[in-house]
């Protein structure tokens, strides 16, 4: 396989183009050939010693930020996963003056904390894990198990139409109880579901979940040689779990939340 070119640091401070960073991979990887960036720009590299920054020209005359912007940052992180390299992948709008500063500033003056995260990602992919409720299932669960919201529950669906008004606080309650109940299901249900899946994983980071149907949102650092025991406790967990909760892997990603101060 053929490299992509490497730009070594040999042009005069000042002369240099600005350049967008995606990430940092080993020196000697091989990124794919023929590979494009931010506004169809191609992907080279800039080494120094054990590490490389894959760039390319920052575009010129408006700011970064365009939906193609993100694709192309997306895309380029992607295919260097999918070659199966270790890369530490850069949060969107990484941007140096040229390539004595990605050079000296990036690479040179973290050499060894690059080398030393890279190694932790090597041989090594990221996998998403998010499961939200059935709701009405989850719902029915709640209403079975807790006695103080069925007995509510039941008051305020058998009172007089013409009641409503005298009982808004009991709904108000309601509301609140089955908040409460969600939460405590939540937590259990996320706990069982990583404590199940964790030993297939070099390491987990749970999220915190932006919906009230979700269950769990984790990212997984998982070796590639493992992929598949991973990806069969998933369907497994998924198959036991079917009535209730909705499971859904996203991924092979770039390691972002693996990556120390990513």
């Amino acid at each position: 396989m053929t490299r992509p070119d490497v730009a070594p640091d040999t042009r005069p401070a000042g002369q240099d183009t600005p350049l967008y960073v995606y990430g940092v991979i080993r020196s000697d990887a091989e990124p794919p050939q023929g590979l494009h960036g931010l506004g169809d720009q191609p992907v080279t590299l800039v080494a120094h010693g054990d590490c490389a920054a894959v760039v390319s020209p920052l575009p010129q005359g408006r700011p970064l930020g365009e939906r193609a912007d993100l694709l192309a940052h997306q895309r380029v992180l992607s295919a260097l996963v999918d070659a199966d390299l270790a890369v530490l992948p850069f949060r969107f709008g990484a941007a140096m003056t040229g390539q004595d500063a990605v050079a000296k500033e990036l690479l040179a003056a973290n050499a060894d904390r690059l080398a030393g995260a890279l190694d932790q990602v090597d041989g090594r992919l990221e996998l998403r894990l998010k499961g939200t409720y059935v709701q009405d299932t989850v719902l029915r669960e709640v209403m079975a198990d807790d006695p103080e919201v069925a007995d509510l529950s039941q008051r305020l669906r058998q009172a007089p139409a013409d009641a409503a008004d005298a009982l808004y606080y009991d709904r108000v309650r309601l509301g609140e109880l089955i908040a409460q109940a969600l939460q405590r299901r939540r937590e259990h249900d996320a706990r069982v579901l990583l404590e199940r899946l964790a030993p297939t994983a070099r390491q987990v980071a749970p999220k915190t979940p932006s919906r009230d149907e979700d269950v769990v949102d984790a990212a997984f650092l998982i070796d590639r040689d493992r992929r598949g025991d991973f990806e069969q406790a998933v369907d497994a967990l998924g198959a036991e779990h079917a009535d209730r909760i909705r499971l859904r892997l996203i991924g092979p990603l770039p390691p972002y939340d693996f990556v120390p101060g990513g």
